[in-house]
């Protein structure tokens, strides 16, 4: 379909962060809770007015629903900001979305599974979530799949990228290993499929083309546990000598426990042939190599 116009919420975090490399020949509005200075305007979901009016305005051909409550803690504890961004606010944007005639794709996530099963989840297995996090990102899905036609609905993994701002599990054994750690330890019973956040967005932008609307898995294939994912990043950064012990889930204890199996598998767009994807671990050494590295070396100087 020909795009023009796309309006972005969310657009401040990990996955915002490469929207303009890969949307980069379309009138762009990033908006995020707090706004940009320089990039774009603020937009709480939660707020159906400002929703609608923004809408109004821009009037896109299609809105990247990236904002959402992600803190699977902070969701537990306080389940109406959960319910109140994930699902509310998915439903201002759907809503918005129909009486604009904007194509709406929402961004979900594995969690909205219960993780007892013993390989990748697809498509078309039951879902039960294990948190308030996936519960109300599943309460989301399904506004969007009840309000509109035209949707997409892709559900991402263990999420990577945004360079110097990695905070998550990547950025963090990066920087401990290039700080001179040499012992770390990391969870050998917890599976997920990472999803490079740029790859995720290039698979989007060739899913748009399709018209093939509906709900699909989208990671970069895999389901390595933790420690297979940090045994990755050191042979990446070629430190052998650092020492990766394998432990428990009960090693690092959470307020709230995450699910054992989070990994999923791309069982739609391999059907439909439209598997874009790349392995993990060749997305994960393209992270590093090209985005995550040279940030931190720029930090350094």
């Amino acid at each position: 379909m020909e795009i023009n116009r796309v309006l972005v919420t969310g657009a401040a975090g990990m996955v915002g962060s490469y929207v303009k490399d890969v949307f980069h020949d379309c009138e762009l509005l990033l908006t995020d809770v707090d706004g940009f200075t320089r990039h774009g305007a603020a937009l709480d979901v939660c707020d159906p007015a400002a929703v609608t009016q923004t809408l109004q305005h821009f009037q896109p051909d299609i809105v990247l629903h990236l904002a959402g409550a992600t803190d699977v803690d902070r969701c537990q504890g306080e389940p109406d900001w959960a319910f109140g961004v994930n699902t509310i606010g998915t439903q201002n944007v759907a809503e918005a979305c129909e009486a604009n005639r904007a194509l709406l794709v929402y961004v979900s996530t594995g969690n909205v599974f219960s993780g007892e099963k013993d390989e990748a989840y697809t498509e078309f297995d039951a879902t039960g979530p294990g948190n308030v996090y996936g519960e109300s990102k599943l309460a989301g899905e399904r506004i969007v799949a009840s309000r509109l036609n035209r949707y997409y609905i892709v559900r991402a993994g263990w999420m990577i990228g945004g360079g110097k701002k990695d905070k998550k599990f990547v950025g963090k054994i990066t920087r401990m290993i290039l700080e001179g750690k040499m012992h770390l330890k990391a969870v050998n019973d917890k599976f997920g499929s990472p999803t490079y956040a740029l790859d995720l967005l290039r698979g989007i932008s060739r899913l748009l083309d399709t018209h093939e609307y509906g709900l699909y898995h989208m990671v970069n294939p895999g389901a390595p546990s933790r420690y297979e994912f940090a045994l990755a990043v050191r042979e990446i950064l070629k430190r052998p000598e650092v020492e990766i012990e394998p432990v428990s889930s009960a090693f690092f204890p959470m307020l709230v426990p995450r699910i054992r199996m989070e990994a999923m598998r791309n069982f739609k767009l391999e059907l439909l042939g439209f598997d874009w994807m790349r392995p993990w671990s060749v997305a994960v050494r393209d992270y590093l190599e090209h985005d995550l590295l040279p940030a931190l070396s720029e930090e350094e100087k």
